[in-house]
């Protein structure tokens, strides 16, 4: 054993001793394969089950090698995990075993944490006008106001008194409305600037992949410098990354800026965004009314509809004009008329810059309509390519969760990663310090004994899924399974018709029963439902693809996960489908090659929810018989923890029953 893996050894020893915990097999040779990666200087995947403790794996030879890491998760959830139990847990005896002091710190967005500037400004803005004519608003902002000037606390969001959106909304900025804390009146009071402070020296740094995609994508420095970046929850990296850059327009913003232009340089100018403004508001609604109905409308679009161009290109020259002139305004001195500035430049500039991008759109991105809020969206068709030359080139990148394989293999997600994988070898490396081929790939397993701890049951009798929701059959299963398991349920749909359907249903044949029924509704937060769901043993909660991920539950109050149906992406998903012609067009299978993985990868994620503790017992039921019937079936039940199978539904409605007797 070399020194370094001895020292790895010895200081998880003592982290997980800290923890109370137990060594387990997979953690220590995640943290050796972690360990070897940062000394050698080269990429790992590293798919670790559940209950593998995967934080601890990466976090130890990090601290160990003494490095600076950043470590970016998909959820808050997780952030806060890292940050409030696992890293104030173990720091103190790795502390004492490596005979220095660690720190850590968090970083958010700008928009995160509240601004003082705008806070306590005597010149209200469009965001805080609309406070002063709701009362139980006005209560909430002197409520917010009251916390900031606490002595000591964050003016993180998360700690913050609940509030409305919209008064958060009026205290706080987006990045690019911030004049900077060298030049603010509160600059040294400044909470964006203390936390980011903090984190620039500090050990460990943890952020979301969402800040991470913006800073690699715009090539803009917002993170602090370091040796290593950890992706956890790495099976998300390439959405949250798509997502960060995916440029959105609606009217609002627009008047928006044009109100906050008016308010700050009166005239032609103004005046002239205002028009563009009314005009483009106008022109959406219109466009709204027109495709009311027309699903194939609402869908991608191949170019922007003829009706809203001209307003856009209005809108943009508008914008245009009124950058310039503030970009030329130099002799402002006032640091509360500068900082106003800044958030009309930044407001105004994000709509020019978002305008351009529409109109210049290539086959390079995928451009949608969404009627609710009626928006129009621009999303990159790949990530990957930018990941490649911006992260994987410039530091060795850790990229780990419970779910990284699709069909027993890599390549599917590697790929999605911007990893240089099997046929692709041949691809050009940007320079850089690191070669993105240069990847290890490595499956830790799971200290759970799934074929003993757990069944999946798959019903070959239902019928296949049609596009109405789930059929009666498949609520009259559903109903029956949760019946047997006395409650205990968490069912998770992929469509809200699915939820809706299912609360109908099973409030109908439940309601003798015992049990209660948690749904979730469009908006709701995770957090609070599922602690409900928890506390209520034999409660069941139905939710949609929020609920797949991230739910931790462990013990009698989840014995079954029920899933309606495979969550292969929707035919009307503008930058899945639009994904999936690309591979198809290049001769490949955008149905292998796309569809089939983001549903292997969720199926996977939701199967996970059952297993969460090594005395954790009970039935996953996934109600689509295709998993069964079609041939791509062994794709899907490879990524899938290895459950007992069985379609014999009078065992799983026995197995059921047994286990809910045993926990009364």
């Amino acid at each position: 054993m070399s020194d370094l893996s001895a020292k790895v050894r010895s200081a998880l020893d003592a982290a997980v001793a800290a923890i109370g915990g137990s060594p387990r097999e997979g953690q220590i040779e995640m943290a050796e394969a972690v360990a070897n990666a940062l000394t050698d200087r080269h990429h790992l995947m590293v798919q670790a089950g559940t209950g593998t403790g995967k934080s601890l794996a990466y976090l130890v030879p990090a601290l160990v090698h003494g490095r600076k890491v950043l470590i970016a998760t998909a959820t808050l959830a997780l952030q806060r995990q890292l940050v409030e139990r696992d890293l104030p847990a173990v720091v103190p005896a790795l502390e004492k075993e490596l005979g220095r002091e660690i720190t850590y710190g968090i970083y958010k967005g700008v928009g995160n944490y509240v601004c003082l500037q705008k806070m306590n400004t005597d010149e209200p803005d469009p965001d805080g006008e609309v406070l002063l004519e709701v009362s139980y608003l006005e209560k909430d902002a002197k409520r917010l106001h009251a916390w900031a000037k606490t002595p000591g606390v964050s003016g993180d969001r998360d700690d913050a008194p609940d509030v409305d959106r919209r008064v958060w909304a009026a205290n706080s900025l987006s990045g690019r409305e911030c004049v900077g804390a060298d030049v603010c009146n509160y600059g040294p009071q400044c909470f964006a600037a203390l936390a980011k402070a903090k984190a620039q020296t500090a050990d460990v740094v943890v952020t979301n992949h969402t800040l991470l995609a913006i800073e690699i994508v715009d090539s803009h420095p917002i993170l602090p410098e370091r040796d290593a970046v950890i992706l956890d929850e790495a099976h998300e990296f390439m959405d949250r990354t798509t997502q960060a850059v995916t440029e959105e327009l609606t009217s609002a913003r627009v008047i928006r800026a044009a109100a906050m232009a008016r308010k700050h340089m009166p005239g032609k100018l103004a005046d002239a965004l205002t028009k563009a403004a009314d005009n483009f508001h106008d022109a959406m609604a219109d466009y709204g009314d027109q495709i009311r109905g027309d699903f194939a409308a609402q869908g991608r679009l191949e170019e922007i509809p003829s009706s809203l161009e001209a307003p856009i290109r209005k809108v943009k020259d508008a914008a245009a004009a009124i950058v310039q002139i503030i970009n030329a305004d130099d002799d402002i001195i006032d640091s509360d008329a500068i900082a106003e500035r800044a958030r009309v430049k930044g407001a105004v500039s994000e709509i020019n810059t978002t305008c351009g991008k529409l109109l210049k759109m290539g086959n390079t991105h995928v451009l949608w309509y969404e009627p609710t809020f009626s928006t129009l969206h621009l999303a990159p068709l790949s990530v990957s390519e930018v990941l490649r030359s911006n992260l994987l080139t410039k530091t060795p990148v850790i990229a780990t969760s419970a779910t990284l394989t699709v069909g027993n293999g890599f390549d599917a997600m590697a790929r999605s990663i911007g990893f240089v994988v099997g046929s692709d070898a041949d691809t050009e490396s940007e320079d850089g310090d690191i070669d993105p081929a240069n990847v290890q790939m490595l499956d830790v397993g799971s200290p759970f004994d799934f074929a003993n701890q757990g069944v999946l049951y798959m019903p070959k009798h239902l019928p296949e899924p049609g596009r109405d929701g789930p059929s009666p059959e498949v609520l009259t299963e559903l109903g029956e399974l949760i019946d047997a398991a006395g409650g205990r349920t968490l069912a998770l749909f992929s469509s809200w018709r699915g939820v809706e359907a299912a609360d109908a249903h099973l409030r109908s044949v439940l309601k003798e029963l015992p049990i209660t029924i948690i749904t979730q509704k469009r908006g709701d937060a995770v957090g609070p439902l599922v602690e409900r769901f928890a506390k209520d043993e034999t409660s069941i909660l139905l939710g949609t693809m929020s609920l797949w991920q991230g739910v931790d539950v462990p013990g009698s109050s989840c014995i079954l996960v029920a899933i309606d149906r495979i969550p292969f992406p929707r035919p009307d998903e503008p930058v899945m489908s639009a994904r999936a012609s690309l591979a198809d067009a290049a001769g490949g299978s955008g149905f292998m090659q796309v569809s089939l993985p983001r549903a292997a990868l969720l199926l996977a994620q939701g199967t996970g929810r059952l297993i969460r503790s090594v005395d954790d017992r009970g039935v996953v039921a996934i109600l689509d018989s295709r998993i069964v019937t079609k041939r791509y079936g062994s794709v899907l039940l490879n990524s899938m923890p290895p459950l007992w199978r069985t379609s014999d539904r009078a065992v799983v409605i026995d197995s059921l029953r047994r286990l809910s007797q045993t926990m009364k």
